[in-house]
């Protein structure tokens, strides 16, 4: 054995002895705590990236080339384009649909319909490429966004969808898909809280003409911070990698036409585009590469537990109401969100007060109704009707931890608490 090897094999021991030791995030009753999210990153994933810093070439390179082609190939989409975080795939994804490089995309002023119930990362890069958000209420249920209410408000600007896939429940895909068709619509789609889902057994991303997808320390794999967006058309992808990196053509697949126009510039820097530096790293790209055989697993541990509170929570259905399923999808469950039905004798500021005393972490569901958060006074918007699902969940919901940490002990945790506060009313 070369000692490159040995010390190799000695570094990556003390790696797994060390979480072995040190990293248990199993619940313990004598200090309980229920947190929102654990780390997904283990020993495997510490060690390919300890390899990556060793080896000196951190910068984005082979190992991200093959995240990228490993996930797309996984999801079913031909291309992948990773990136340094889920709402810079988001930037990104919207941006070259926006540049003057893109046959039939979108121009500015045009409109794009998004759901209240988002976050401020699904909005924000609609505003920053001059374009207008079109704010929609979502179903009750599913807390996705509602077809009938994209079909309400659908005017001469509307070029584009961009629904998100609420806590990894998949939107009506059929709906979608068939009513971007009909009315010539651009489809985009934020999954980035939603990757492993599928829905009627296609991956969700993969419906519109762009998906995005976030890599974060909470979401379903972690790349700590990353992202990616995916695509099955080559030209798009290609631009988004020109827009990834300054504007050059470093990492695009057809150069060619490139270089034949440009023969007297070095190739190696040549910008053809405006362009962000949005890049990953091959140390994210490495830990990425460890996290992708594991998520079935993880999505598998998060809709069993999604199982026990679907039918624990059941007792309390006159008060509480737990996110469904849409039908014909396979949710990842990003968390447990709960609303609190109309008339419920409590506020949600009680529950989560009662939960918060017990170590049980809880959050709202997203950003609430997006067209409610202060800093769309200052932007071009449209909202459509009076948002009264979105506006119920902003005052009225929100949800606990659901992860591959998720043990007994923690769910009989949660629903102690659920008992002893339903008991005071």
């Amino acid at each position: 054995m070369s000692d490159k090897a040995g010390l190799l094999q000695a570094i990556e021991g003390g790696i797994r002895a060390y979480c072995d030791a040190h990293h248990d995030f199993s619940f313990h009753p004598e200090a309980p705590v229920v947190r929102l999210h654990e780390p997904t990153n283990g020993a495997d994933e510490i060690f390919a990236a300890v390899q990556v810093l060793l080896d000196t070439f951190v910068t984005q390179g082979p190992k991200v080339k093959a995240f990228e082609q490993h996930y797309a190939n996984a999801y079913g989409c031909r291309h992948g384009v990773m990136n340094n975080s889920g709402s810079s795939a988001n930037l990104l994804a919207v941006a070259a649909l926006a540049n003057p490089a893109t046959p039939d995309g979108l121009r500015a002023g045009d409109e794009v319909i998004v759901p209240a119930l988002s976050w401020s990362t699904t909005v924000w890069p609609i505003i920053q490429c001059g374009l207008v958000p079109v704010v929609v209420d979502i179903d009750p249920v599913t807390l996705n966004i509602d077809p009938e209410q994209i079909e309400r408000a659908i005017g001469p600007r509307t070029r584009a969808v961009m629904p998100v896939h609420v806590y990894g429940n998949p939107c009506d895909m059929d709906a979608l898909v068939e009513l971007c068709r009909r009315r010539d619509l651009i489809l985009i789609e934020d999954s980035c809280e939603s990757m492993g889902a599928f829905y009627d057994g296609k991956a969700v991303g993969s419906f519109g003409r762009v998906g995005t997808f976030s890599l974060y320390y909470s979401h379903h794999i972690s790349t700590l911070e990353g992202g990616i967006c995916v695509t099955s058309d080559a030209e798009l992808a290609d631009l988004m990698r020109i827009l990834r990196s300054h504007g050059w053509i470093r990492e695009v697949e057809n150069r060619q036409p490139y270089l034949d126009a440009n023969p007297d510039i070095d190739p190696k820097f040549l910008f053809v585009n405006v362009g962000y530096n949005l890049r990953a790293t091959e140390m994210q790209a490495a830990i990425g590469l460890a996290q992708l055989p594991k998520l079935p697993g993880f999505v598998d541990r998060r809709r069993a537990t999604a199982a026990f509170w679907q039918k624990e929570l059941a007792q309390y259905g006159d008060v509480l109401a737990m996110q469904g399923e849409t039908p014909k999808a396979r949710s990842s469950w990003f968390g447990i969100p709960v609303t609190l039905k109309p008339g419920a004798p409590f506020g949600v500021a009680d529950l989560r007060r009662h939960f918060s005393a017990r170590g049980i972490e809880n959050r709202p569901i997203i950003a609430g109704n997006i067209a409610a958060q202060p800093a769309m006074k200052y932007y071009a918007h449209r909202v459509v009707g009076d948002l009264p699902h979105a506006g119920h969940v902003m005052k009225a919901a929100f949800s606990f931890g659901n992860h591959q940490a998720i043990d007994d002990g923690a769910l009989a945790h949660v629903a102690e608490a659920f008992r002893s506060f339903m008991a005071t009313i």
